[in-house]
């Protein structure tokens, strides 16, 4: 069982909520962190949502998200980093431990260059990630993302491409619904170690009722969250473990009994 000292709500499970709203539910339901989405911060100002979280002495597990680095023409790329620029700046005001990088995918582009894109664009911000205390975790997604919004799309392809940089300041984000599936799942988390970022949880609904809206409480489907919680702790980390879900059903009710839903699946799944 998961110690609930270790829980974040990211903030799209909620996702009616806004920062403020999402920072007094957990503060209602003693969750300790909160991981932030950058559209939700655009919306309170990025001055209000520090001095939320800190009046609430919330940890930021997170900043959601940059990445998105594949475009069709030169301005295009140039526009997405200096995006990216910007979501260090947002990360480094709320101490976030990682900026999570959905790193974009390959629609009207063939695979392989979009794969150098996001090479490239990791290298042109890495640099200033750094300069401001930014941990990048790449994100791995499952494979039926790979056209629209990763097209790293297993843990060792994050891993190649965080080893060109120090452990501390690029790494990986392990997220339940993105790496289930993949028969060496084991083996790389293991070889992860070090470079762990984040571990997310959720759950594979059977059937799937929407490819990017359709994730599912822990408990609701196929997903053995702690059996990779394990894992990843066997990997070294420690850290906070946020509950991500995508789901409009979720999205409908009543945020603070989803999250109260949240606190009881973490400690009885994760």
């Amino acid at each position: 069982m998961a110690d609930k000292s270790r829980l974040s709500l990211n903030q799209i499970t909620t996702a009616n909520w806004s920062v403020a709203q999402a920072v007094e539910g957990c503060a209602r339901h003693g969750v300790p962190s909160i991981a932030l989405w950058r559209h939700k911060i655009e919306e309170a100002s990025l001055a209000a949502c520090v001095r939320a979280v800190q009046d609430a002495d919330l940890h930021v597990s997170s900043v959601c998200r940059g990445g998105m680095f594949p475009a069709a023409t030169v301005e295009e790329r140039r526009k997405n980093l200096e995006d990216n620029f910007r979501a260090v700046d947002e990360a480094a005001a709320l101490h976030a431990d990682s900026l999570v990088m959905v790193v974009g995918g390959c629609a009207g582009l063939p695979i392989e260059d979009a794969r150098q894109m996001v090479a490239d664009g990791v290298a042109a911000l890495a640099p200033y990630a750094r300069e401001h205390g930014v941990r990048i975790g790449l994100e791995p997604l499952h494979p039926m993302f790979a056209a629209d919004r990763s097209v790293l799309v297993t843990i060792d392809q994050a891993l190649q491409l965080a080893q060109s940089y120090d452990a501390r300041d690029v790494g990986v984000i392990l997220d339940t619904f993105h790496i289930w599936w993949d028969p060496r799942v084991e083996e790389e988390i293991a070889q992860s170690a070090g470079r762990i970022f984040g571990f997310h949880v959720s759950d594979w609904l059977v059937p799937l009722p929407d490819v990017l809206l359709g994730r599912g409480l822990m408990g609701d489907g196929v997903i053995d969250n702690r059996k990779l919680r394990r894992l990843v702790e066997q990997a070294g980390y420690d850290g906070p473990i946020e509950v991500e879900i995508f789901n409009r059903a979720l999205w409908d009710a009543e945020p603070g009994a989803v999250l109260a839903q949240v606190v009881e699946r973490f400690e009885q799944f994760v």
